[in-house]
């Protein structure tokens, strides 16, 4: 099982990435799984909004690097998120890293509780944060990019809020996403479907006119020495060679 069954609670359709094993990371079946509930909600005339939860105590590790989704599934996915015309809202309580973080930041509306921490950690694999720019850096502020996608360093809930990566902070993320549900509940499902076309030209732009080449990017970076290096040395749990 990769989600588990979705909830409805007054026009909210609740999606739980479960998937323990591997820490809700991007392998094939949880990609091919969310896509799947996604289009479920967008024929739903019953569905005004979508939250995105996780069970554990990680949102989403990355992609799955023993049964990777194949990234044009996976650009779709995130297109599909930002194209779907309802607000897709993530509730994050936990660890979010890599393409986790695309992930996130094709949602509309997120919130991050305490205990949750991020972490761009591509370029310590000898990979980059290649198609998940397309939702990211539309959103994020330039300097914290630069210096997360470098560094890989990991930061909390208040610094993800800071750079944009998402809405709010909180310490109880339920309560602090109750005014923004009713407010989706108030709503016109037309009202809604125009105005979140109107924040997101310009990722969907984004998408547009860069996505193969990222894909491209991303795929060469794979099939690279460096990084079948670093990500034996991750599944090894020791450092890569190129460790200063």
């Amino acid at each position: 099982m990769t989600l588990a069954p979705p909830t409805h609670d007054r026009g909210v359709t609740t999606l739980t990435l479960d998937s323990p094993a591997n820490r809700n990371a991007l392998s094939a079946p949880l990609v091919a799984g969310l896509t799947a509930a996604l289009d479920a909600c967008a024929a739903d005339d019953t569905v005004r909004a979508v939250v995105l939860t996780h069970t554990g105590n990680t949102f989403c590790a990355g992609a799955d690097l023993r049964a990777p989704a194949d990234p044009h599934a996976f650009v779709a996915l995130l297109r599909q998120i930002i194209t779907l015309p309802k607000p897709v809202v993530a509730r994050v309580t936990g660890h979010v890293r890599a393409g986790g973080l695309g992930l996130l930041g094709a949602c509309d509306i997120s919130a991050a509780g305490p205990d949750s921490s991020f972490a761009l950690t591509e370029s310590r694999l000898g990979l980059a944060p290649a198609v998940i720019s397309l939702p990211l850096l539309p959103r994020l502020d330039p300097r914290a990019a630069s210096r997360y996608y470098l560094t890989g360093e990991r930061f909390d809930a208040a610094e993800a809020a800071r750079t944009g990566l998402v809405t709010l902070a909180a310490e109880d993320v339920d309560k602090a996403l109750l005014p923004v549900l009713d407010g989706l509940r108030r709503a016109s499902p037309q009202g809604l479907a125009a105005s979140k076309e109107l924040v997101t030209v310009t990722v969907r732009e984004t998408f547009d006119q860069y996505a193969e080449d990222l894909i491209a990017r991303s795929a060469a970076l794979f099939a690279s020495d460096e990084a079948r290096e670093g990500m034996t040395a991750f599944l090894e749990r020791r450092d890569p060679a190129w460790r200063l």
